[in-house]
């Protein structure tokens, strides 16, 4: 299958403060639509940059925990068609009918849409269970990510708009790495690669994101298995919350060597 276009090349007008202004070509990131369905039934409709779509609906369904640890036995565009009629924007997830019928939480979504609601949160936060006990993560490591995940982000360096998440190792390697349009799609795209990698649960992991540390970057974190989180801005109260109760490892405003620990404490 042909590779998905992820950028659009377009005219814009440069601006200046002298007044004067040129006409220019600009690359532009794509954003498009994806209907998300698990053994045929719609879970989640969202806003993504085309591109790693297996492994995003993989890992939505992963940290919706919807799988139930069912193993996934294919991947596959449309559900019950010709994919172009879709535009390969529909992608089933299927596990032979043995996962439970799935009661989706999200119906159609941004690509920066969050989850609603304290019934909601609660539900995707009560069947985890305490990361295990593992070694203290190297705070220089931590505050290296960054720029580790700064040297791949392709996409960002031809259009300056997507998110990133990249999973990195404890000797500083860069395992995967992810971009999209929304930082949400970025880090199910990163989970969805390691699940059918099988490197899940991602214990001696970091994650990265580029964008806040919101409660969901947290959840999702912590449903993959990881031990530490590392955000290039600012976290929410319940994020930290749900960091200290999961035990994973929360910096945020990680930017040029420094950054500020908000768990442990």
């Amino acid at each position: 299958m042909a590779q998905r276009s992820t950028s659009l090349e377009l005219f814009s007008r440069k601006l200046r403060a002298d007044g004067t202004s040129s006409k220019t070509p600009d690359k532009l990131l794509v954003e498009e639509p994806l209907s998300i369905q698990l053994d045929g039934t719609l879970v989640s409709s969202t806003m993504r940059t085309p591109g790693h779509d297996f492994e995003l609906a993989v890992g939505f369904c992963h940290t919706e925990r919807l799988l139930h640890s069912v193993p996934v036995v294919g991947i596959r565009y449309c559900g019950n068609g010709s994919a172009l009629d879709t535009d390969f924007n529909v992608v089933t997830v299927e596990t032979g009918g043995k996962a439970p019928a799935p009661t989706p939480r999200l119906g159609n979504t941004s690509s920066s849409c969050g989850i609603c609601g304290s019934d909601a949160i609660e539900e995707l936060t009560e069947t985890l269970r305490v990361l295990p006990p593992h070694s203290a993560w190297p705070n220089e490591l931590l505050l290296s990510l960054p720029d580790r995940i700064r040297e791949t982000q392709g996409l960002f360096d031809i259009t300056g708009s997507s998110h990133a998440a990249g999973a990195v190792d404890r000797d500083g390697n860069v395992v995967v790495v992810r971009e999209d349009i929304g930082r949400h799609n970025a880090v199910d795209k990163v989970i969805g690669r390691l699940l059918l990698d099988q490197q899940l649960p991602a214990h001696d992991l970091a994650l990265f994101v580029s964008g806040r540390a919101s409660f969901e970057m947290i959840q999702k974190a912590w449903a993959a298995g990881f031990t530490a989180l590392v955000s290039v801005s600012g976290p929410s109260a319940l994020a930290v919350q749900t960091a200290r109760r999961s035990g994973l490892t929360l910096v945020c405003f990680a930017r040029e060597g420094t950054g500020t620990l908000y768990n442990p404490v």
